[in-house]
């Protein structure tokens, strides 16, 4: 018996297809023959020209390569190569100013800077974890990290820790909600008499509220919750009987169907809807078990309390969720049209991801309170993607009866085309766009296949030096705010990538609301909660308004400076480090990737010091090799030596792991052979993407296990 099903022309694949018709069409009011004929519609128009994009690409890449293969051995000139990215269209004239119309978006959206989380949709402890991380403790934060530079002591409660603790926690409020008079350090008693707090705020508008044993406070819209429990071991070692700080922390979260996941067919497809379901309706819980007792974890409720004048008051008690669809390169066999082929698994994402969205837009306490569903788009090179996306989703509002612009648009900005292009790009979805961001580990794939001829490409370690990257990272900034992103829109930048690293995060993550930023993206909720310090140290509107007047930072031509390597002459021995550094780390994710199944994790890299991995990381270091392999600064063989060596050393990251397969002394595994080919077959991957063969190599390992 077939695993496929005829839907309309479509054969999808059986466990997808009850899904959708035993649960996720359910209760919307769609008649089944009207949703099916809808899809396939929408496959069967929109297929091809998802397609001649992508051979555009192609095109583009090939012309690319063919201008530095004829200008090899000469100096580069930055004059004839602008003209000539202009001539073929990869460059587009920029129209006149505009701002967008983006309408109905949320204010964790539009109006409050704070930072975002992004989870694979496929892991519903993480996927709960992070729509619950709108609130968490500031003591917890700072007490089980390296925030404050060492570790409590061990056996229990650590009152010399902790004092130190309650210090940065009053130093904080001393500087988010100042008092008239003196320092929160001296406070002693805190109460509420006739909707007066005492002691005394010196802005007497940062007071937010009240309920039992809780005091609600206000700064740069985010709340800051004070809990009173002097019966608590902190509490009693505190003089005003302060148990707690809990901040108003992630404000949004990203739930990833693209990087962060390895989904490769049906069932993992499946896994990632069901549980953007369980998000939108409600209904996900996950069973946990901490310090031998289990519970069972599910969405927070919100938060009530009584306002100043007595108004009851209620606060949200979740993040606001976004989803990230695929981008216009993958299919999935999930899904094949009448022509056999597999579908764009971004068009399947377009219109299943909305329609599991539809059920929240009907819900008075929903994700949105505005009836909006968000999407986060990657991968899109140039205004001409951006516009197909916009016509994806303007053609799935009208099959699922949605009114247009109810899908919100996240663009990222991570592709060399787009960035070029960025202000176009934001106009061709100018009624949707609802959040833009860098992402320099993308960014820097793409930045190095682009240029792939043009010669051998800095060390990884020194791209954040170079002059494309500044001008990158300003202009996202500038080019936004020119468009009318603020009060509007997100301006995002990236990861911090060390989560076990929180006292350096305190330390240099506060640049990013300094830029301009009203969030970035942080690896898990506790960094949120610290990360969430800096946006009541920084006014982000207010230094928006102050990047705005100054005028734009950073050209064009900046940003087209490729990071060639020149007048450099690298050892041996940095060239073998830099090699081995980009295979460890290759190596290192991929082997989960491919084995198990883990899109994205904390993975020791070449100096046992945990990072979070995904694609984007994966990209860069695999493009990086390539580039070295193919101008001869390494060979296959010294490459071939360090992934074996590599392997060995990931392996014994690895040994405490029941369930993980060596690599060594074999090297004959899929993921060992994965990882090669990223690196030795990189330069032929479309834009130096690595999710074609992940995908091969994992779909062929599942085939293994099954058999």
């Amino acid at each position: 018996m077939s695993v496929y099903i005829d839907r309309k022309g479509l054969s999808v694949h059986r466990e997808l297809g009850r899904f959708l018709e035993t649960r996720a069409l359910a209760g919307t009011g769609l008649k089944y023959d009207d949703f099916w004929r809808g899809f396939a519609e929408i496959v069967h128009e929109l297929g091809p020209k998802n397609r001649a994009l992508l051979k555009k690409r192609d095109d583009l890449q090939q012309q690319v390569d063919d201008w530095h293969k004829a200008r090899a051995g000469q100096p580069h000139d930055a004059e004839a190569y602008r003209a000539f990215l202009e001539d073929i269209g990869y460059l587009v004239p920029e129209g006149p100013d505009f701002k967008i119309e983006t309408a109905n978006v949320d204010p964790e959206i539009a109006e409050i800077p704070g930072p975002q989380l992004v989870v694979p949709i496929t892991n519903a402890r993480f996927a709960l974890n992070a729509a619950n991380a709108r609130w968490g403790s500031l003591y917890d934060a700072l007490y089980g990290t390296d925030a404050l530079g060492t570790s409590p002591k061990p056996g229990g409660y650590d009152p010399e820790h902790g004092a130190r603790v309650i210090a940065w926690g009053r130093d904080f409020l001393d500087q988010a909600v100042p008092l008239a008079d003196g320092s929160w350090a001296d406070v002693q008693d805190i109460s509420v008499n006739d909707g007066a707090l005492t002691p005394a705020l010196a802005d007497p508008a940062q007071f937010a509220g009240h309920a039992e044993g809780r005091i609600y406070l206000k700064n740069h819209g985010l709340m800051i919750e004070l809990l009173l429990d002097a019966n608590t071991p902190v509490g009693k070692q505190d003089r005003a009987g302060i148990s707690d700080i809990r901040l108003e922390s992630a404000m949004s979260a990203i739930m990833d169907c693209e990087d962060s996941v390895a989904a490769v067919d049906a069932e993992d497809k499946v896994l990632a809807y069901s549980n953007w379901l369980g998000l939108m309706d409600r209904s996900l819980t996950e069973e946990v078990t901490k310090g031998g007792k289990s519970f069972t974890r599910k969405l927070a409720d919100d938060i009530h309390y009584t306002a100043p004048d007595g108004t009851p008051m209620t606060h949200r008690g979740r993040v606001l969720m976004l989803v990230r669809n695929v981008g216009h390169l993958m299919t999935n066999p999930a899904i094949l049209d009448r022509d056999g082929n597999e579908v764009p698994e971004g068009i399947m994402d377009a219109v299943i991801t909305t329609l599991i969205g539809m059920r929240d837009v009907k819900r008075e306490d929903g994700n949105s309170h505005k009836g909006s569903i968000y999407v986060v788009k990657p991968k899109m090179h140039g205004p001409e993607e951006v516009a197909f996306a916009d016509e994806i989703f303007t053609r799935v509002e009208a099959m699922l009866g949605l009114p247009q612009y109810t899908v919100k648009l996240g663009i990222m900005d991570e592709e060399r085309r787009t960035s070029a292009n960025l202000k176009e790009c934001i106009r061709a979805a100018k009624h949707r766009v609802a959040f833009i961001n860098t992402g320099f580990l993308d960014r820097t794939g793409d930045e190095i296949h682009t240029s792939m001829e043009a010669g051998p490409m800095v060390r990884k370690g020194d791209m954040k030096d170079t002059a494309w990257i500044s001008a990158y990272e300003d202009r996202n900034v500038d080019i936004g705010l020119a468009c009318g992103l603020r009060g509007r829109a997100q301006i995002g930048k990236g990861m911090w990538a060390m989560p076990d690293r929180m006292a350096d995060m305190l330390a240099e993550k506060i640049a990013h609301p300094e830029a301009g930023a009203n969030t970035a993206w942080v690896p898990s909720p506790t960094a949120a909660t610290l990360h969430a310090t800096h946006y009541h140290r920084v006014d982000v509107l207010a230094r928006q308004d102050e990047i705005a007047a100054k005028g734009p930072r950073g050209t064009l031509d900046d940003l087209l400076t490729i990071p060639v390597a020149q007048g450099v002459n690298w050892s041996d021995a940095e060239i073998r480090d830099e090699v081995e550094n980009n295979a460890q780390g290759i190596l290192g994710y991929v082997v989960r990737w491919v084995d198990a199944g883990v899109g994205c994790s904390k993975v020791p890299d070449i100096h046992d010091v945990g990072l979070m991995e995904d694609r984007a990381t994966c990209r860069i270091s695999s493009q990086a090799l390539a580039n070295w392999l193919h101008h001869g600064i390494v060979s296959k063989d010294e490459v071939m030596d360090a992934m074996r060596a590599m392997a060995r050393k990931v392996d014994s990251q690895n040994a405490d792991d029941p369930a993980y397969e060596p690599m060594a002394p074999g090297f004959d595994g899929e993921a060992f052979k994965a990882a090669c080919a990223l690196v030795f077959d990189g330069r032929a991957q479309p834009s130096g993407y690595t999710e074609p063969l992940l995908h091969a190599h994992r779909l062929a390992r599942k085939a293994q296990c099954a058999a």
